[in-house]
């Protein structure tokens, strides 16, 4: 593991993993008493900055044009990422905005011939990943690469495999110590 990813693993788990006394409910649906707070993780500028080097390292030689993923998870990495890289950002919206332009994305144009990655704070099942990738691949964007802060499981990891995107964990569930949560894959 690299000198970045080890200070990304020891800020997740020191500033970002709650251990609690009863289970929560995730946003996957799961239920886990380990909380990953990614926000609150990365909530300082330096660690946020560390995050993001140790995401560019992870994707070294692979070539992309913007970074971005489903609003509010991927927000911060996708900014951190662009201001140290010189790509565009993007934020996929959870529903189409309601007025104006109705648009799904938002930032970068994406489209035919933009090289993306696509960043998350956390999965647990992929389902925020996944929306996020069916939408940019519905524009006619290439996803080159995965990003993920931490991965609860193996959800993920299997997905991008079965489309053949280079994937990377920053933080697993096993540098954390905490059990794997996740099952099958959800629908986007």
């Amino acid at each position: 593991m690299s000198s970045l990813r080890q200070q990304v693993v020891d800020t997740v788990r020191e500033r970002g993993l709650i251990h609690l006394p009863e289970p929560v409910v995730l946003a996957s649906g799961q239920t886990s008493r380990d909380f990953v707070d990614g926000k609150a993780a990365l909530s300082r500028g330096a660690d946020l900055e560390v995050a993001c080097r140790a995401l560019l390292e992870a994707v070294h030689g692979i070539a992309f044009d913007a970074v971005g993923g489903l609003t509010m998870g991927a927000d911060h990495l996708a900014h951190g990422v662009a201001i140290l890289s010189g790509a565009e950002w993007f934020v996929v919206r959870k529903q189409p905005k309601g007025r104006g332009t109705g648009k799904l994305v938002e930032g970068a144009k994406v489209g035919p011939g933009i090289r993306v990655v696509l960043v998350d704070d956390a999965v647990t099942s992929g389902g925020s990943i996944q929306k996020a990738h069916d939408a940019i691949v519905a524009t006619g964007a290439t996803v080159v690469a995965a990003v993920t802060l931490v991965d609860r499981g193996e959800v993920a990891a299997s997905y991008f495999k079965d489309k053949g995107i280079p994937y990377v964990a920053l933080v697993t569930y096993g540098d954390l110590g905490i059990e794997p949560v996740g099952g099958g894959l959800v629908p986007a």
